[in-house]
């Protein structure tokens, strides 16, 4: 696939020229006159570059350079500029821009620059098949997170730590996975372990693995998820509920690229890409002691933000259709699409469960329908039922621990000694829990200390 060249000038003439030049190239050229008709066609379709006249009618190109790099920071920007406008141009790039070329300029030259430019930015092609292969799982048409791929496409190119942000059920995996496959460890191993859904005692087995005796029931030596993602990527899922223990050892891991499995005595070298995602707030988990600093700055050298599905609406339907097809498949009905009121509904749904959650609604109207087209009435049911309570399993975790905290320091009028003894847990685990859930046990006792 041809790569997208966004041309901008004022000048018709040239404009014409410089895209039937373009075109012959091989590239596919969207030509606008002015800045706002390339901020509007930005936000239809990115291009892999933009091509800008310095002097344009109702802004500069500096301008329009400007407002491009705050929303697409990874968009390659070349200006063309006159002798006089030079000094600008400079300016402008030490603030981003990739390069300029002074009016009239050579053809050749301007090829040149472009091919560099892509090259450097988002190379056409790889080993996952095509353009789109290393991303072939994520279905989108949404401007956002074309932007957040084509941030994801220049980073999978290093092996620098990235966190992946976002609400619970807006796609954190499969953009780790997209990740992996766009960098040079895509043939290797990607492995990935939801923090918070294995107990801390068992997490620490998980991870780095253990040797034969090491605890009660460790009958054999047991290989963990680092040396078994050892050339390739391994993938944090809710980095933020793991125990500070824990954390240290991540940390050493991290600096030393070796791992230390549980009761062994010698230490295991690994070439891991650590990619890590949270729905959790970070930064005021630093504030309150919850997270190491030192690590949160080992994980976060690049961060990423997936948008809600509320934020990319404009992607609801496409992802509808997809889910629809392949559960088309999955139920063996012939199942060709939604009524046009059903859709409707999807699109204006509120989808606090992201695109996990649509997906739970498509398979359920999917599993019911009764006739090729979904109708509207089975759409509102689904999103009726949807809305009581959609939870991850983490989510759901998380729930529980909560309520089964409140429920004991109740029960035992705010003693914490007691309730951890209920628990089965020792005091300095119980207080870390009630530290995860911001429980104050002062706060059940029946008669709290009054303060002098």
């Amino acid at each position: 696939m041809s790569a997208h060249i966004l041309l901008v000038d004022d000048d018709p003439d040239l404009l014409k020229l410089l895209s039937m030049r373009l075109t012959a190239a091989g590239y596919r050229v969207s030509a606008v006159a002015s800045a706002e008709a390339a901020l509007a066609r930005l936000a239809i379709e990115p291009p892999q570059l933009v091509l800008s006249d310095v002097r344009l009618p109702d802004r500069d190109g500096l301008a329009l350079f400007g407002e491009i790099h705050a929303r697409h920071p990874s968009l390659p920007v070349i200006l063309l500029t006159a002798h006089g406008t030079i000094p600008d141009a400079v300016e402008a790039t030490a603030r981003g821009v990739f390069g300029y070329l002074t009016k009239p300029f050579d053809g050749k030259l301007l090829l040149d620059k472009i091919a560099q430019a892509l090259a450097l930015a988002a190379p056409i092609g790889n080993k996952a098949g095509g353009d789109n292969g290393w991303r072939s799982q994520i279905v989108s048409r949404s401007s956002r997170m074309a932007e957040v791929l084509a941030e994801a496409r220049l980073v999978a190119r290093t092996d620098a730590s990235v966190l992946i942000r976002g609400d619970s059920g807006s796609g954190k995996e499969l953009l780790a996975q997209a990740i992996h496959r766009a960098s040079h460890r895509a043939d290797k191993p990607f492995v990935a372990v939801n923090c918070g859904a294995i107990p801390e005692a068992l997490l620490e087995s998980e991870l780095f693995g253990h040797v034969k005796g090491a605890f009660t029931g460790a009958v054999n030596n047991h290989r963990g998820l680092f040396q078994a993602a050892d050339g390739g990527t391994l993938f944090l899922d809710e980095i933020g509920d793991m125990p500070l223990p824990l954390q240290v050892k991540l940390l050493r891991v991290l600096q030393e690229r070796s791992v230390r499995p549980v009761g062994a005595s010698q230490a295991i070298p690994i070439d891991v890409r650590l990619l890590s995602a949270t729905h959790r707030d970070l930064e005021s988990a630093l504030s309150e002691g919850l997270f190491r600093e030192d690590l949160y700055y080992r994980l976060n050298v690049v961060s990423l933000y997936l948008p809600t599905l509320a934020e990319r609406r404009e992607d609801v339907p496409l992802l509808a259709n997809h889910f629809l097809a392949k559960l088309s498949d999955k139920y063996q009905k012939p199942l060709n699409g939604f009524a046009p009121d059903a859709l409707e509904a999807l699109a204006t749904a509120p989808w606090p469960g992201n695109v996990r959650q649509l997906y739970n609604v498509v398979e359920q109207v999917s599993a019911l329908a009764t006739s090729s087209l979904i109708p509207l009435s089975l759409v509102q049911r689904a999103l009726r039922a949807a809305a009581v309570e959609v939870l991850s399993y983490n989510e759901a975790k998380q729930r529980f621990e909560f309520d089964y905290l409140v429920r004991l320091l109740k029960l035992t009028d705010g003693n914490v000694a007691d309730a951890a003894r209920l628990a089965e847990r020792n005091r300095t685990e119980f207080y870390r829990l009630l530290q995860k859930h911001e429980l104050n046990p002062a706060q059940f006792r029946s008669h709290p200390p009054v303060a002098e």
